[in-house]
């Protein structure tokens, strides 16, 4: 009879599809199949900060996971009262500030300067020009860059944190 091993369990929401493809690339590099973490990587669709949250305690209040956290843009919606709410309900919040596209340019050197928009179009490239895939973060935002650059992002030093590196 085979030996049953508990495992860990993690529920990562993003707030869109695109936080969503990148959580999925940092999955699959640092919890594969039998590494004793089970990862469940869900996506809000966007609506803000508070949408995130309260989708987020949503999610939670029928299934027991072990750590739960949420991946959200800090320019829309972001105040304390909901910084509260996640606290109450226990939900670690991974903060991009301002926004998503920001945080990955800071990972990759880049200037963070600019509107959303611009954001978005400046961060393209390194995505092939398709942020809503996984497989198109795996060339400029492999372990390598992940790991050197934790220490410059707390965002990022959380994040896998709570994948156990």
């Amino acid at each position: 009879m085979a030996i049953w091993k508990a495992q860990r369990t993690l529920l990562i929401v993003g707030e869109g599809y695109a936080e969503e493809a990148f959580l999925n690339h940092v999955k699959r590099l640092y919890a594969p199949r039998g590494c004793g973490l089970s990862v469940t990587i869900k996506n809000a669709r966007g609506k803000g900060a508070r949408h995130v949250v309260d989708w987020t305690r949503r999610q939670i209040a029928n299934v027991d996971f072990d750590s739960v956290a949420s991946m959200l843009d800090t320019d829309q919606d972001w105040s304390e009262p909901v910084a509260k709410q996640a606290r109450t309900a226990k939900i670690l919040v991974l903060k991009s500030e301002p926004c998503f596209e920001a945080l990955m340019l800071r990972l990759l050197g880049q200037s963070d300067a600019g509107e959303t928009k611009v954001l978005k179009k400046r961060f393209a490239p390194y995505v092939n020009g398709e942020p809503l895939r996984a497989e198109n973060y795996a060339t400029h935002f492999g372990k390598g860059l992940l790991e050197s650059r934790r220490n410059q992002e707390p965002t990022i030093n959380t994040l896998l944190k709570l994948f156990g590196a």
